[in-house]
């Protein structure tokens, strides 16, 4: 038996009543309209003033929250296949697993960015402005979605030279080892993964710390630098568990064979929506300049309802 069948026959060994899918599909649906409703909230209000659109905090921020928009609003909707259509056609999954595979490695280098930015900003202020330009940040932007691209479309490019033509017109359950069967790639995706972890652990640690002996010396901003690059962190490590997924559904169907579903859907909860939660917490509800337009936002938005 192959990979794809094997995991095939594990959906189906291990499929959900029609009750607890419909309330599962119900809580992701909400969590993602939710979350997406906010994100729109922070873009409007990011477009609408120039003070946003000007500073580079701003923009590598955006830029997290438009790539977690694009991430969350696929996954669910793969979600919500899974349990509907079942089965799609592999060239359309293949779109899907590209889109979110290159929004999930794009999401840690943005975060390693900002953390740098802030470390920028509180111990080289005098450079800040000089090296933080909206013109380098944009750069920055792009260069994040190259080095995604360029890490995530090998895989289809060695399913393409490996798998059959008709392998593209077949239907699966649309997983990434069910599209990207090739071990190479697995491994591949561990080493990328491992790469990211190491580099961004790093990057954490360093801004962190360099901030933190600032804080003890300078003023409030420092301190709230800080706290923001802690949790960066704390973001970071939420979005790192997605990248041990593969391994922990493993150990999950060892652990709770009869509880498997519900141990997927926790593990989806934690590694793909509650990491695309905290962007809006960090600038939307923390940072005082954000919080005033945005609130100025939604009360014009209420009092023209009304």
């Amino acid at each position: 038996m192959n990979a794809s069948s094997a995991n095939v026959t594990l959906v189906l060994q291990y499929r959900d009543s029609f009750s607890k899918a419909v309330t599962k599909n119900v809580i992701v649906v909400v969590f993602g309209i939710a979350i997406d409703y906010i994100n729109v909230c922070l873009i409007h209000t990011f477009c609408k003033h120039q003070i946003f659109y000007t500073n580079p905090r701003y923009i590598l921020f955006i830029h997290l929250v438009v790539n977690d928009m694009i991430q969350l609003t696929l996954t669910v909707i793969l979600f919500v296949i899974s349990y509907t259509v079942y089965k799609i056609h592999v060239s359309v999954c293949c779109i899907f697993i590209l889109l979110i595979s290159i929004t999930t490695e794009n999401t840690p280098l943005n975060l390693a960015c900002m953390a740098v930015e802030r470390y920028i900003a509180v111990c080289i202020p005098l450079r800040h402005v000089q090296i933080c330009s909206v013109r380098r940040t944009l750069m920055l932007i792009g260069l994040i979605w190259k080095i995604s691209m360029l890490s995530v479309l090998p895989d289809l490019f060695i399913t393409l030279a490996t798998e059959p033509l008709d392998f593209f017109h077949s239907r699966v359950f649309c997983l990434t080892e069910n599209v990207f069967p090739n071990p190479l790639i697995t491994e591949k995706r561990d080493i990328t993964y491992m790469m990211y972890l190491v580099i961004d652990c790093c990057v954490i640690f360093y801004t962190y710390f360099n901030i933190l002996f600032t804080a003890k010396k300078a003023s409030v901003d420092a301190k709230k630098a800080r706290n923001t690059i802690l949790l960066h962190g704390f973001q970071l490590l939420l979005c790192m568990t997605s990248y041990a997924t593969p391994q922990l559904k493993q150990h999950l169907l060892l652990w709770f064979p009869k509880n498997y579903p519900d141990s997927l859907f926790a593990c989806y909860i934690v590694a793909q929506v509650l990491p695309r939660s905290i962007s809006p917490i960090i600038y939307g509800v923390r940072d005082k300049t954000f919080r005033k337009y945005l609130k100025r936002h939604l009360l014009c938005k209420m009092s023209s309802g009304v």
